[in-house]
């Protein structure tokens, strides 16, 4: 397989900087964020290009693309995490729960469900977030904030799979004050279900134009495409 060498991984290294500078100022440790660097649509030659400069967590939207690339870049060696982060369909579960080790987007018991019951007893237990719609967008994917407890124990229960946190993908908007209210929307919620005794770890929020404030909000986990891989043509 051929490398694609020095844009991704100088991009790459422009968004880490961006990451430990928003941590410095919001007085948290760089180590505190992991990044998902967000391949879809993009060629395995890239995402090697990107693991090769130390990248480890990819994220995923589609499919029956993402399955292929997992699988050509695991035959290559790659020790890569995989993040599956797009609307999931019930049809695709099975695929999902074979090839991910991670999965942000749930945002239905009955999807929740078929993952549990198709993630192989061999593999480890799946780690999940539920996606909440924080901005309350007809057209957004997402439990709305009022479910959100219901599901969440529900989900909890479930075998084969390991309730990390939550992750969320608001409107998009250059008012940083309007960035930050809606992540601060999202920690409240989270800390609501630690204090009913979900142990969950885990904020999935920000994006390339907006991890700024989503690290100052307590972003654990930011997912970054555009910033690291370029414009997309789909």
């Amino acid at each position: 397989m051929a490398t694609t060498a020095n844009p991704v991984q100088a991009r790459l290294q422009a968004v880490r900087e961006r990451i430990e500078q928003a941590c410095e100022r919001a007085g948290r440790r760089s180590d505190a964020v992991t990044l998902v660097a967000v391949s879809k649509t993009f060629s395995a030659d890239l995402v090697q290009a990107a693991a090769q400069a130390g990248q480890r967590h990819f994220g995923e939207n589609y499919v029956q693309e993402s399955t292929g690339k997992i699988t050509q870049l695991a035959q290559a060696g790659l020790p890569l995490v995989w993040h599956f982060i797009g609307p999931i369909q019930s049809n695709k579960t099975r695929a999902i729960a074979q090839h991910f080790q991670w999965v942000h987007s749930i945002d239905r018991e009955k999807v929740a469900l078929r993952l549990s019951e198709q993630r192989e007893p061999g593999l480890a237990p799946l780690e999940v977030c539920l996606q909440v719609n924080v901005s309350g967008e007809a057209t957004k994917s997402g439990v709305e904030p009022a479910a959100l407890p219901a599901l969440a124990a529900s989900v909890a229960r479930l075998p084969r799979l390991r309730l990390r946190g939550l992750m969320t993908v608001p409107e998009p908007t250059a008012d940083e004050a309007l960035q930050r209210r809606r992540f601060a929307e999202l920690r409240r919620l989270k800390e609501g279900l630690v204090s009913q005794g979900l142990a969950l770890d885990t904020l999935s929020m920000g994006m390339s134009a907006d991890l700024e404030a989503a690290i100052a909000e307590g972003a654990t986990m930011v997912r970054v495409g555009t910033a690291i891989f370029g414009e997309r043509s789909r």
